[in-house]
């Protein structure tokens, strides 16, 4: 968009809001478009903006109290052939701009009555419709974020749509939006973006080289939704000693639930360079705890084994299939060593699963009169060996 001549002195500069007019050309003009009994009244109200501006405001309400009610109707009625939801909800966000568009169509059309100069006219009205842009572009980010998040929940014939590519999808749809809204605001007041996007480049190097670290966490993001070494509901420990539950997987951070209810956010710079082990991975969710025990010699292994099977299946916390089992593990220094193993619904069970079996064993080991030794060393002493005798 050409804004001044090329050659000094000779210019005739453009006004920038002609410009922009070239673009959109957002005067409105309602008396051509009146029945010719109402023109008198349209221009008598002229003479009372004040007036003229909230009868405008009533009527452009109620305008768009009609148009969500006729949209709202009629999708509602092709909405009802499915089960879920969210189509109703989407169809809340796409109507609820229409009460908007209304009114502010209704106060463009009465903001000429002012007779504000040509500035001041041109500003308000963008500023109006800069509003229109703001009402519809949230009403999309909304709509669209419901419609992945959805598609991502549960199992649609989109395979695509996963819990883990769905910050991926929300972060690409989410930048065109938000490119296609500042494209209209650029438009909309008249501003050169040729020129934003030739200084993009020397700006995109400065903004490198000050923001690596936030670089490093998006492009970290990106690998770790690719790779999927976990996803959203995956039980991790990081070898910092960090567990929980993610609950969020951004493309800036992951965010853990930790067994405390304390809610941590990890940079994906971190979790992409760090050693995780995804306790919910594998094809089950279930999980298979080990509890080592030592025995003191002389004791029967059948009856270790007895005394351990019946614990694991009286407990309500293993599963029963598939089923525990005790195995002989090795003849220790003072023990013989066992190793119970079992299987819980979910891994954050663990520390609770391994305090009941360590509490009933204890009890059973009592009953069964087994005996769990403690390390024990044999020192000789040789009364005959003389110390040393210091110098001097």
């Amino acid at each position: 968009m050409q804004v001044l001549s090329i050659e000094p002195g000779t210019a005739e500069e453009v006004p920038a809001e002609e410009a922009a007019e070239e673009l959109f050309d957002l005067a409105i003009d309602v008396e051509p478009y009146l029945p010719d009994s109402v023109v008198p009244i349209w221009v008598f109200l002229q003479d009372f903006p004040v007036l003229l501006v909230v009868l405008m405001l009533i009527l452009g309400y109620l305008v768009g109290k009609g148009l969500q009610w006729i949209f709202r109707t009629v999708l509602t009625q092709a909405a009802k052939r499915t089960r879920t939801d969210l189509d109703d909800m989407v169809i809340d966000y796409f109507t609820a701009p229409l009460l908007q568009t209304a009114v502010i169509l209704a106060l463009v059309a009465a903001e000429k009555a002012f007779g504000f100069s040509p500035p001041v006219d041109w500003f308000l009205v963008r500023l109006l419709f800069t509003l229109l842009i703001f009402f519809w572009a949230r009403a999309w980010f909304k709509a669209t974020t419901l419609v992945i998040a959805a598609l991502s929940g549960v199992n649609t014939k989109f395979k695509i749509f996963q819990p883990r590519t769905r910050p991926l999808f929300e972060m690409s749809i989410k930048v065109v939006l938000l490119s296609v809204f500042i494209w209209l605001f650029m438009a909309l007041w008249g501003i050169d973006g040729t020129a934003w996007l030739a200084s993009a480049g020397v700006i995109g190097i400065a903004v490198g080289f000050a923001a690596k670290d936030t670089l490093a966490n998006l492009i970290s993001g990106v690998s770790i939704i690719a790779d999927a070494p976990y996803k959203i509901g995956d039980y991790i420990i990081l070898d910092t000693g960090e567990r929980g539950v993610v609950t969020e997987l951004g493309m800036r951070s992951t965010r853990l639930l930790t067994r405390d209810d304390v809610e941590i956010s990890i940079p994906n710079a971190v979790m992409g360079n760090a050693k995780i082990t995804n306790e919910s991975g594998g094809p089950a969710i279930e999980h298979r705890i080990r509890i080592p025990i030592g025995v003191a010699y002389g004791t029967a292994p059948a009856k270790v084994v007895e005394v351990l099977e019946k614990i694991a299946l009286d407990n309500a916390m293993i599963l029963d299939y598939p089923p525990p089992r005790v195995r002989m593990r090795a003849f220790g220094e003072s023990s013989i060593d066992f190793e119970l193993l079992g299987w819980i619904h979910m891994p954050e069970q663990k520390g609770l699963a391994r305090h009941q079996l360590l509490m009933e064993i204890e009890e059973g080991f009592r009953k069964a009169a087994i005996r769990i030794p403690f390390p024990q060393r044999d020192v000789h002493l040789n009364p005959r060996e003389e110390l040393p005798k210091p110098n001097g």
